[in-house]
């Protein structure tokens, strides 16, 4: 960096007192050569009380102060030296130096010009004012200036590594790769320029090479925290998390206070749902910095996924408090408090996200869902599309916006836009790709055979088995493809030819439909589904035995439902805890419940409570739930499987819905078109079930009367 610099000027001879300051500068070159900089600093500071325009002197004495730190000393030394010999290049790219140091960018760039304008071929120079462009973020300019450095001097390895370093700045992560390449063939020793080449690799997801190239970094330079750092980057985007975690691990180890290791390190914690962990690794990182603002939002995604909801939100609110222009950071807190069913709020959050990040699609996204869920449909469809724009194969938005529309009751849109459900990754796993093609009813099956099958879950293939009639109405003949449970209670079903246990082996066909796909093949709207009073029938030699089960009559019974699958996406809204349902239900009746399963929840409230009945593992199938539900007077239900059983089965349900439901149910009535059995009761937008719990209990207080 300082090379040229301890030339003595031509000295004069003419008197004795110049030889002696001679001999005196040629000592303290010597020693500054050393690395002794305070002897030196002590020789050119006495030539100066004799000398004070020695230029050499001043010019070094400059150099000392800021090789010693003090770079605003120095600008003030080296450009008195300047002032008296103007025409010297050293001092130029010296000062400049000490200029860049004090982050005087633009004048240090102009001190490096100076510097090149006396001696073109001063590659040193060329090198420095690469550096100050680049942290100027004039990045073509510094890979020029870089690449003027490399032409004069073609085996300068550091000019290749930063050129590589602007490259990859500018996102030309090859060319870097190449220029970082350059650098290694030079001096194949420089651990940095092979830990930048892994950074590069990985962002060209060339993960294997990345972790080689961070491997090589380590071999050099075996205490290189940075190095361990990047390369659990590299195995976490690889998703070997528990390498990532060991990696972490050995930078910590090395550099105790690498607040960045340790966040990184809560990330992979999390991703192996060892959250109380990650939560530990992000503390560490925030009390090492305590302004960093990406570690307490990774926290909060991590308490988000303990369900410890406001303590989220809190350290959601954290992050931005560091830095106002957090959007990762407010879609966070939208997400949390979404959850916390704190609605408008969450919409507020997703708002300035996308106002610091207006290309944000998932914010849109998840903006479209909490307008959905306080039913404000017009601007939920609105949301979605804003995403689906700027990501064109967004298919959980498109699917989305279909549930909106069909909740709106517009099935033609919704309906078609539904058929992107197969490309979203929950599902895409679950996509039949059979040979024989689709059918969506473009095409005549007359005198075809046509798999019918299911895809998500139970209710859905109770719910729509119902076309199988209409199926073999056009000529086909239909195969019905359905899960064990479901087996028993289909085995009659109108229109079905053969009915196939799914795991089975399958027979031939021609073509084949996804139930959920049927009222799209049959064009239908609300004014068009196919009703009907009872499709489905329950085993009456099973209707017998759990009459027997029950034992004799003495009330009317009550069949109940509280809970649906945990797996649901809306399963936080539609489900409630039994406490919550039977605190206000009228002791005048006897009540069954039809859930097979319960949660951990519910089950010490389930056994203090004896006038309900539990039967838990002898419910072995939906044939044995359906000649249950037919011994009922009433089945009172949350939107679950079993509510369609009952609706299926013409018996009279009531079905206890979220402010915002499933689309099935449509909004603002209290009938189904699906089931004409069915009534609905609707929460209010305060999202309460103890005002839905109430009417249920007045009704059922009617029963008797």
């Amino acid at each position: 960096m300082f090379k040229n610099i301890f030339k003595p000027r031509n000295a004069s001879s003419r008197l004795a007192a110049q030889i002696q300051t001679q001999a005196k500068f040629a000592q303290a070159i010597a020693l500054h050569q050393r690395g002794q900089l305070a002897q030196a600093r002590m020789i050119y500071e006495e030539i100066l009380r004799s000398m004070p325009r020695h230029f050499d002197a001043l010019h070094l004495l400059g150099v000392i102060e800021y090789q010693s730190k003090n770079p605003r000393i120095a600008v003030d030394l080296i450009g008195k030296a300047i002032e008296i010999s103007p025409n010297d290049a050293a001092p130029y790219s010296n000062i400049g130096l000490a200029l860049q140091e004090l982050k005087q960018l633009d004048a240090a760039v102009a001190s490096f010009d100076n510097a090149i304008a006396i001696k073109p071929d001063y590659f040193e120079a060329y090198f420095n004012r690469g550096i100050a462009l680049q942290q100027l973020k004039q990045l073509d300019a510094a890979i020029a200036s870089f690449d003027k450095a490399i032409a004069i001097k073609p085996d300068y390895a550091d000019a290749y590594s930063n050129r590589g370093s602007a490259e990859q700045e500018l996102g030309q992560f090859e060319a870097a790769i190449a220029s970082y390449d350059k650098a290694i063939a030079i001096k194949p020793g420089l651990a940095e320029v092979h830990s930048n080449r892994g950074n590069a690799l990985k962002e060209l997801a060339q993960l294997d090479a990345a972790i080689a190239s961070f491997d090589k970094a380590i071999a050099l330079k075996p205490d290189y925290a940075d190095a361990y750092y990047n390369r659990g980057g590299a195995l976490q985007q690889a998703r070997q998390f528990e390498a990532a975690v060991a990696s972490y691990d050995r930078a910590i180890e090395i550099k105790p206070d690498h607040a960045e290791a340790h966040s990184n390190r809560g990330n992979a914690l999390k991703e192996l749902k060892q959250l109380e962990a990650a939560v530990a690794s992000y503390d560490k990182a925030i009390a090492i910095k305590p302004d960093f603002a990406e570690a307490h939002s990774n926290r909060g995604v991590a308490l988000q996924e303990l369900k410890q909801l406001d303590a989220a939100v809190s350290s959601f609110d954290a992050g931005i408090a560091i830095n106002p222009e957090f959007a990762e950071a407010y879609y966070n807190r939208g997400v949390a408090l979404r959850e916390l069913k704190q609605l408008d709020a969450a919409i507020g959050s997703f708002d300035r996200a996308i106002a610091i990040k207006p290309d944000y699609f998932d914010a849109y996204y998840n903006r479209g869902g909490a307008l959905q869920e306080i039913r404000q449909l017009d601007a939920a469809v609105a949301s979605f599309d804003m995403a689906i724009a700027l990501k064109p194969k967004f298919a959980e938005a498109k699917v989305n916006k279909a549930l909106a529309l069909l909740l709106g009751g517009d099935f033609d849109q919704g309906l078609k836009l539904y058929e992107w459900r197969w490309e979203m990754k929950e599902l895409s796993e679950h996509k039949r790709n059979f040979p024989q093609p689709l059918w969506l009813g473009t095409e005549s099956i007359k005198g075809m055979t046509i798999l019918l099958h299911g895809e998500q879950g139970m209710g859905d293939t109770i719910q729509l088995c119902r076309y199988a009639k209409l199926v073999a109405a056009l000529g086909a003949r239909v195969i019905m493809e359905v899960p064990r449970q479901l087996f028993g209670l289909l085995q009659d079903l109108d229109g079905v030819t053969e009915l196939i246990e799914k795991g089975t082996r399958l027979p031939a066909f021609d073509c084949h439909c996804p139930l959920l796909s049927l009222p799209l093949a049959f064009k239908t709207d609300v004014t068009t589904i196919p009703g009907s009073p009872n499709y489905l029938r329950s085993d009456d030699s099973k209707v017998d035995k759990w009459a027997m089960r029950l034992g004799k009559k003495t009330k009317k019974r009550i069949g109940i439902v509280w809970s649906g699958f945990t797996g649901h996406g809306n399963d936080h809204n539609r489900s409630m805890a039994l406490s919550r349902l039977i605190a206000t239900l009228s002791h005048d009746y006897e009540y069954v419940s039809l859930q097979k399963d319960v949660r951990k929840i519910d089950i010490a409230t389930l056994e203090s409570n004896l006038r309900i009945k539990h039967y838990g593992d002898e419910l072995q199938d939906f044939s044995d739930t359906a000649a249950l539900c037919s011994l009922m007077d009433v089945v009172v239900s949350v939107d679950t499987s079993v509510a369609h059983l009952s609706g299926a089965l013409g018996k009279p349900t009531w079905i206890m819905l979220p402010f915002s439901p499933d689309w099935r149910w449509l909004l603002d009535r209290n009938d189904s078109p699906w089931y004409p059995s069915v009534k609905l009761y609707r929460q209010n937008a305060d999202l309460d079930w103890d005002a839905v719990i109430e009417r249920v209990n007045t009704d059922l207080q009617l029963l008797s009367e």
